[in-house]
């Protein structure tokens, strides 16, 4: 699917056009062979690049092809499933047009056409600018629903109460962090390429934008690494906990069987089909019992003094 949007600096909306001309940013969705085709023809754009951008495992880059700039991001995004992903796009800018191309459906779009973003396609810099940081917000608002539910896990360790599927949980979280960990820092690296190489045409005020986007982006960095830093502590944490409960465990099974032992030890004694010491009076089974319970007792109160369990 490709659409064709326009709006002066002077245009009230945006509007959709039927054809391509000067100011105009085209939008790629998910295009087929034959629309591929005919951009690449259409703009002279090389068809590789083209088809770079429906590569799901494309990474950010950036590269210069005569008076054509192609700039390769990854957004994230949701899945039907409702687990996030980032999917790659492809900004390429020349003198006259943006072309964006992307395999899945950009949300940035739906912001940018809801007509609350006042910016003007015939301003190019400005609107590729208002892309990257679309994309940049939608990151920080998905590190920032991990943060909540990562600190929601480990709240409920201090009363173990962390379940498997929690762990379950953070092997899907682990891995869309480091999706996006793999997707913000080569997007950095083109943002810095793009500031000091001059690529685009800037004032003063574009180039504080990219300033401000670079900034954004490392402190969603430091807020990745600093969940999978979580992650790991709570694991850590977690697997200290069972190793120490099941000692603990193992300690009082071990001390019961020490007790139990000792009254049975002495009724097998006296169970023993041979001639003992005592054997026919009455007295002797409460002093066998007595004594056990003495010797039971001995060893709980040095199991309670030396804080054994």
């Amino acid at each position: 699917m490709i659409k064709y949007f326009y709006k002066s600096l002077r245009g009230d909306k945006v509007v959709e056009l039927d054809t391509l001309k000067r100011g105009t940013w085209i939008h790629a969705e998910s295009p087929t062979k034959a629309e591929v085709e005919e951009l690449a023809k259409r703009l002279n754009v090389e068809p590789g690049y083209l088809e770079d951008a429906l590569d799901e495992d494309e990474q950010p880059r950036f590269e210069r092809e005569g008076d054509q700039g192609y700039v390769f991001v990854r957004y994230a995004f949701r899945t039907a499933e409702g687990d996030m992903d980032t999917a790659p796009l492809l900004i390429m800018f020349d003198s006259e047009v943006v072309l964006t191309v992307t395999p899945h459906h950009l949300p940035a779009v739906d912001q940018l056409l809801s007509g609350k973003v006042q910016f003007a396609t015939t301003q190019r810099t400005k609107l590729i600018l208002l892309i990257l940081s679309r994309i940049s917000q939608q990151y920080d608002t998905s590190i920032a629903q991990t943060s909540r539910k990562i600190k929601s896990i480990r709240s409920r360790l201090r009363d173990q109460g962390i379940t498997n599927q929690d762990f379950i949980d953070f092997a899907t979280i682990e891995d869309e962090l480091s999706e996006f960990l793999s997707s913000l820092q080569p997007t950095n690296a083109s943002l810095r390429r793009l500031l000091a190489g001059r690529q685009l045409q800037m004032f003063e005020e574009d180039q504080d934008i990219v300033e401000d986007l670079l900034l954004n982006n490392e402190q969603s960095i430091e807020a990745i690494r600093s969940n999978l830093r979580s992650i790991g502590s709570i694991r850590e944490a977690y697997s200290a906990i069972s190793a120490n409960n099941l000692n603990r465990i193992l300690t009082i099974l071990t001390i019961v069987t020490v007790v139990m032992s000792v009254p049975g030890l002495a009724m097998g004694l006296y169970g023993l089909n041979i001639p003992l010491p005592f054997q026919h009076t009455q007295w002797i089974f409460y002093a066998i019992v007595g004594i056990n319970l003495v010797i039971m007792g001995s060893v709980l109160y040095v199991v309670r003094k030396k804080r054994v369990v």
